[in-house]
């Protein structure tokens, strides 16, 4: 058992945890028993308690159930943030059946994909994407697709600058196989017993990998209500606490410690559908927000904001998140700001999110933390596979109550991914890291994001974060480019900060001179209006990478 961190640990949170022994649902439930009147959501200014939010989540399950839902059946829920993916969320559970979260940027051959993969037959689906997937119903196994707009639950006025997909008409066309969000509920058939328990599956994320099609992460209610619990304990959430949802709930981190830890709480989340700095400012201003966990470009983007100091946003008492490393010149401005120090995590769709958590009393930046509760982590080497000691890089390795089952329907897959140690069975991560005398663990990069030049191994997020110490860079990226002499050379891609549109390549290349190792120093800088990012936020590197080198 890795214990070298537990100096570190946060005071009055335990080693290890108990879970209930229940299943995801249940937390609705229980808060909906003790706090009924109190917001589970406020979406754009609408609250919605924890009453409705129970009661619209079993109507739902009564709809789909009568549609042929069975216990065990997967259902796609395809949407963007909003209430919508909330009670839909916890609809499928109340079903007994289990939740495939769909990037809402996926299209009809992604859909096809995933419909044949999980063989589901009905899907929850946002209006604005009804169209890339309309025409799978009938066509493959899907049935049926409920179909809602957002904006049907904005019934307070609002001076906010919605996004186009809430103020979007909630008409829907005239085809079969599809049914409105209403409709559905106003049935109001009430679902049979719930059955689903902490062994029965819950939820399958799939995981984008580096080749081929995506995976699906199989977990378990046990190993969902891990993530939900521990990330709760960790920080010592509280049910006044109000935090700000700004990450995409498809996505794990959105998923569980936003959406399944405020409901395990029974506290309120503030939603947003899509990203915006000036609605993000207004509604930590109006809504009191305590507590935002995010990616490293939403704290760039609203700290860029020249109106920012217009708006008071020191409700704000816990701030966080993970994806990419905090860039250390925008955590001292956020401290400078606001006094609050970034607290970074880690985690993956194969543990349904954070494995990893700087303690909130003693974070260090651009750290990944320290392992949470119940969670054993190893540096191993990467070709003898052996444990490593401190300072050696080498492959992050786990094991916990959060890890995931294996991969859908890919047995050989699993296999892969699993090795013993100490008799136990760790998952390989595919990152690279190093810990210190402390136990934290530090991000190096994946396995296979390494930059080979003349022999040096440069690891390009070490790169990045130095760069972003630079006063005219507002983003970068870092990648390989092909070199007839070293074999691999450094570029940086960079997102100019605002007002410096006079800095030079060469005014780049020479602060890096000066700043960092000569052989990690980018030998190429191009400059672009936006780097390309996942739905989740993070920077897509190999997407660059690979257009590069197909170019080259």
């Amino acid at each position: 058992m890795f214990d070298r961190h537990y100096a570190a640990w946060p005071d009055l949170v335990p080693h290890f945890l108990d879970l209930p022994a229940t299943s995801l649902y249940s937390n609705l439930s229980v808060s909906a028993l003790r706090y009924p009147t109190h917001p589970a959501i406020i979406y754009y200014g609408t609250p919605l308690t924890y009453t409705e939010l129970e009661r619209q989540a079993e109507a739902l399950a009564g709809y789909m159930q009568r549609a042929g839902v069975k216990a065990g059946d997967r259902v796609l829920l395809y949407m963007q943030n909003s209430p919508q993916f909330v009670i839909g969320f916890y609809a499928i559970l109340r079903a007994n059946a289990v939740v495939v979260p769909v990037n809402p940027m996926n299209r009809q051959a992604e859909l096809e994909y995933l419909i044949a993969d999980t063989e589901a037959e009905v899907a929850l689906c946002g209006r604005e994407l009804l169209d890339n997937i309309s025409g799978l119903v009938e066509s493959t196994g899907l049935r049926e697709v409920v179909v809602s707009a957002y904006g049907e639950y904005v019934l307070e006025p609002t001076d906010l600058d919605l996004p186009e997909a809430v103020t979007l008409s909630s008409d829907i066309p005239d085809i079969q196989g599809l049914t409105g969000w209403q409709q559905a509920l106003t049935a109001a058939y009430e679902p049979g017993p719930l059955t689903a328990g902490p062994n029965d599956l819950c939820v399958i994320p799939y995981s984008s990998g580096t080749t081929g099609n995506p995976k699906g992460c199989v977990h378990t209610h046990h190993s969902a209500m891990a993530t939900t619990v521990y990330c709760s304990v960790w920080g010592n959430a509280q049910h006044n606490s109000v935090q700000l949802v700004s990450v995409p709930m498809f996505h794990v981190t959105g998923m569980q410690v936003c959406m399944n830890a405020a409901i395990y709480l029974g506290s309120t989340q503030v939603i947003m559908t899509r990203w915006d700095r000036r609605t993000a400012a207004k509604l930590i201003e109006r809504h009191g927000i305590t507590s935002w966990r995010n990616i490293p470009t939403m704290v760039v983007d609203l700290l860029s904001d020249p109106d920012i100091d217009q708006y008071d946003i020191s409700s704000l008492k816990a701030i966080g998140g993970g994806g990419a490393a905090m860039p250390a010149a925008i955590a001292a401005k956020l401290e400078n700001r606001l006094g609050l120090r970034y607290s970074e995590g880690y985690g993956l769709s194969e543990t349904l999110s954070a494995t990893h958590m700087n303690p909130p009393q003693a974070p260090k930046p651009q750290c990944l933390g320290i392992p949470i509760i119940g969670v054993d982590s190893r540096i191993i080497d990467v070709d003898s596979l052996q444990e490593v000691g401190v300072g050696k890089v080498g492959e992050i390795v786990l094991q916990g109550e959060q890890l995931f089952q294996g991969y859908w329907r890919r047995p050989e897959a699993t296999e892969e991914a699993f090795l013993e140690l100490d008799g136990k069975r760790f998952f390989r991560t595919g990152d690279l890291a190093y810990y210190d005398e402390e136990g934290y663990f530090f991000l190096v990069d994946r396995v296979k994001r390494m930059i080979n030049a003349s022999g040096y191994k440069v690891w390009p997020a070490e790169v990045e974060s130095l760069l972003y110490g630079h006063p005219a860079v507002q983003e970068v990226c870092v990648i390989s480019v092909p070199d007839e002499r070293r074999g691999e050379t450094v570029k940086a891609v960079v997102v100019l900060a605002a007002g410096q549109a006079d800095t030079s390549a060469e005014d780049i290349i020479s602060w890096c001179q000066t700043n960092m190792s000569a052989y990690k120093c980018p030998k190429l800088v191009q400059f672009t209006d936006a780097l390309p990012k996942s739905p989740a936020g993070k920077i897509m590197w190999r997407a660059l990478q690979e257009q590069e080198w197909a170019e080259s």
